[in-house]
């Protein structure tokens, strides 16, 4: 039955994030300043885990390829599927559910103890729009950041294929051009913006609601980044059975 309420009142949470709007001069720095702690703070570890799995795709494809008659273009072929229909929306959007769902319940969380949001309502400030509004606005960016991983992944695979022999970049090249599918390319755009909403509020919502002193801070980062993920692989698995069921 808790969940059931944690549900409704996840919803009403949303609703009240559109209502009341701040002012656009504050709210502009706050989505400026939350672009920054989101998005470009998220680069470095996003290029760095993109680069060496697409890397380690690209080889364990071509290590499983035993038969002579394989052509030596399936592993551009495998790396290419498996970096935009899974690893690049999916995988990355878990561990974003780690950096910056962890960010964002703690950073909230913080304010419910120091009982800032209290004085942000006593003031009379929708505290939901003022805090959980930049940051929906600010993932809006995420699928950029996607496509940057995207990229990355697949230049990782190349990288590893054709320094370790097991394709030339000609025949790498060949199986990254050969039947692709653009609608591929927006199914895993379309994961992305949904994943970018989910990471924007369901972490916002478990620092908000939560209760107690620091230490608990701690337990609803955890609490969030489960039910985050959890919730990115449900609506991942329902996302892929609309598009390409």
């Amino acid at each position: 039955m808790k969940y059931f309420e944690a549900i409704g009142k996840y919803f009403l949470m949303i609703r009240e994030v559109f209502s009341r709007p701040t002012k656009w001069g504050i709210m502009k720095n706050l989505i400026l300043k939350e672009v920054d702690d989101l998005i470009y703070g998220s680069l470095g570890i996003l290029i760095f885990i993109s680069f060496f799995v697409g890397g380690v795709v690209a080889i364990q494809t071509a290590l499983n390829m035993d038969s002579p008659l394989l052509p030596k273009y399936l592993v551009g072929f495998a790396t290419r599927q498996s970096v935009i229909l899974e690893f690049a929306p999916t995988f990355i959007s878990i561990i974003m559910a780690g950096k910056v769902g962890s960010y964002i319940t703690s950073s909230i969380g913080t304010m419910r103890v120091t009982e800032q949001i209290d004085a942000l309502e006593v003031m009379g400030v929708n505290a939901l729009n003022y805090l959980v509004f930049p940051k929906i606005t600010a993932m809006l960016l995420y699928p950029f950041i996607i496509s940057i991983s995207m990229f990355l992944g697949i230049l990782g695979g190349w990288t590893a294929s054709v320094l370790g022999g097991f394709s030339t970049s000609a025949e790498f090249i060949d199986g990254l051009q050969i039947d692709f599918k653009p609608f591929h390319v927006f199914y895993a755009f379309a994961k992305t913006v949904v994943f970018a909403f989910i990471l924007a509020t369901i972490p916002s919502f478990h620092g908000f609601y939560m209760k107690g002193g620091a230490l608990e801070v701690g337990k609803a980062s955890t609490t969030s980044f489960v039910w985050t993920s959890v919730v990115i692989i449900i609506i991942n698995y329902i996302i892929t059975q609309m598009l390409l069921g």
